[in-house]
């Protein structure tokens, strides 16, 4: 029965994933669960990229198996969700959390955490441009005690244990209700023409002023450029959920008088909408100006239309937050998506294949898909199962660039069983995060490999000329009656002893490869060595 189940499934994901949704029906909305007629407009001011070249054409090192599978966890600092636990912690205890949580990653073989370094137009790091978070210290402006950059921390921590670190920002939220008090320092105070106050407390910078995406910019090009940083992370807050503001519409009527007043002609919202997308598509020019290799990623709502595709209901980002995402994915402004689709798998208008299959659709550069997954729940068998066919799920759909994001590490660290089943199951090897071709395409140095032999051990030992560029290296070996294996190691090593026979039967180990792997996860030619 299961298998039976399981077959009708397959078949209704590929079904799903082939469908269009053209003059699709437009359901009423409904509010985001926890966590005029409308043209679709691109602006004259953005280009398209040119198409994808042969480069962007996946370097393939014949390696004996396939081990690359992004796995990462969102860290909110906001509200103190996930970390620090409270404000005010001493520099010890701050550090304490942090390497609990890192280290839980690496355990169960995470590869990537996505850490919130700016939760209200604040820093969790040491900044010139904006306060210290309220949320790090209990007072903002205030640094921590004894002085640390949390940021740089986070940083060194993660790399040590083969993490990526991704900085997540919120670009226009500027105070949040659990902010307590908005000190001389906040960008209320300093800009008070940039921002603008919601009906439920919190405070918002206005996107289409040009103030707003000049300091959210220079943000995040300092951070880029001064930390180790793999990736720079948006959510899904552009414009506001309009519930923030009692339903009523985003009060931004002074810089819309101005713009009209200078002889603009879009309609209200497509001029929201294209201030949004001219200012990822700066962001995405500037990172890679920057630093090629750091990735910048973005998690929008799931739902980009009701109707899209054609039995989707539910909230309308286009519409209520202003943001495209649909086009931003089109256009390849962005290294990896990670649409919020925190449904479940059978949830009629939400069903979280229906809308992977959907957004896949939409990946016309083929960029990286990497849903976001709500791993919260009851804790129970049938949870656990839940998360576990979504991984499945997007195995069996995106084979090219495996990989989820999940909605928190709260749930996780709450419900020990679902973490080792997790562990026990899908996650039970530790993968490379994909390499991104657009990027880099260009394969690092094939390493020279020496194997000796010392007593019951094959000692391993390798190295390249040049390794600035080296993040990992993966040793595979194989016995004469099992299947090809890895290790994954960090940058540092240079050797590794495998034991020369196994298990009962002695069986020998017949086969060894080392490959080095770079920033953005190419790895050098795969060169087979036998074990005589």
């Amino acid at each position: 029965m299961k298998k039976t189940i399981l077959s009708l499934l397959v078949l209704c994901m590929f079904f799903f994933s082939c469908k269009t949704a053209k003059d699709a029906p437009q359901p009423q909305t409904q509010e985001k669960p926890e966590p005029e007629e409308v043209v679709e407009v691109i602006p004259e001011e953005i280009e398209a990229p040119e198409t994808p070249s042969k480069k962007e054409v996946k370097w393939d090192p014949n390696t004996p198996k396939n081990i690359e599978e992004f796995r990462a966890a969102w860290i909110a600092t906001v509200a103190n969700i996930n970390w620090p636990s409270k404000p005010g912690l001493s520099t010890s205890e701050q550090q304490k959390e942090a390497l609990e949580l890192l280290d839980f990653l690496e355990e169960h073989n995470f590869n990537a955490v996505v850490f919130q370094v700016r939760p209200q137009a604040d820093a969790l790091y040491d900044s010139e441009i904006e306060p210290w978070s309220y949320y790090l210290t209990g007072k903002q402006g205030k640094a921590p005690e004894p002085y640390y950059d949390p940021l740089k921390f986070w940083v060194n921590a993660a790399h040590e244990r083969g993490l990526e670190l991704h900085v997540w920002l919120n670009p226009y939220r500027a105070h949040h209700t659990t902010g307590k008090e908005i000190s001389e320092k906040s960008v209320i105070k300093t800009n008070p023409d940039l921002v603008v106050e919601l009906e439920n407390g919190m405070w918002w910078m206005d996107p289409a002023q040009k103030g707003t995406q000049d300091r959210s910019s220079e943000v995040v090009m300092d951070i880029v450029k001064r930390y180790d940083i793999d990736g720079v992370h948006f959510d899904d807050y552009f414009y506001p959920y309009d519930s923030y503001n009692n339903g009523k519409d985003f009060p931004d009527d002074l810089s819309w008088r101005a713009y009209q007043a200078a002889g603009g002609e879009l309609s209200r919202g497509d001029w929201r909408r294209e201030s949004v997308n001219v200012f990822i598509k700066r962001i995405y020019e500037e990172i890679k100006a920057e630093k090629p290799h750091v990735k910048f990623g973005l998690s929008p709502f799931g739902i980009w239309r009701p109707g899209y595709p054609e039995s989707v209901q539910g909230y309308d980002q286009y519409d209520k937050l202003y943001a495209d995402a649909k086009l931003w994915l089109n256009e390849g402004w962005i290294d990896y998506y990670t649409p919020q689709l925190y449904w479940k798998i059978s949830q009629l208008g939400q069903s979280f294949p229906e809308l992977l299959g959907w957004w896949e659709s939409e990946n016309t550069k083929q960029r990286h898909l990497w849903p976001g997954m709500n791993v919260g729940g009851e804790g129970d068998e049938m949870h656990i199962t839940e998360v576990i066919n979504q991984i499945m799920i997007t195995r069996g759909m995106l084979p090219q660039s495996k990989g989820a994001v999940h909605w928190s590490i709260g749930p996780l660290l709450k419900y020990k069983e679902l973490a080792e089943a997790l562990k026990e199951g899908p996650y039970k090897k530790k993968t490379l995060v994909p390499p991104s071709p657009w990027l880099d395409n260009t394969p690092p140095e094939i390493p020279n490999v020496t194997a000796n032999e010392n007593r019951d051990k094959i000692e391993i030992t390798w190295g390249v000329e040049d390794d600035s560029d080296i993040k990992q290296w993966v040793v595979y070996f194989k016995y004469e009656t099992g299947n090809w294996d890895y290790k994954i190691l960090n940058a540092e090593k240079r050797s590794q002893d495998l034991q020369k026979e196994v298990g009962t039967t002695k069986s020998k180990l017949v086969k060894i490869g080392v490959t080095a792997v770079d920033r953005t996860g190419n790895q050098s030619e795969f060169i087979e060595i036998e074990i005589k």
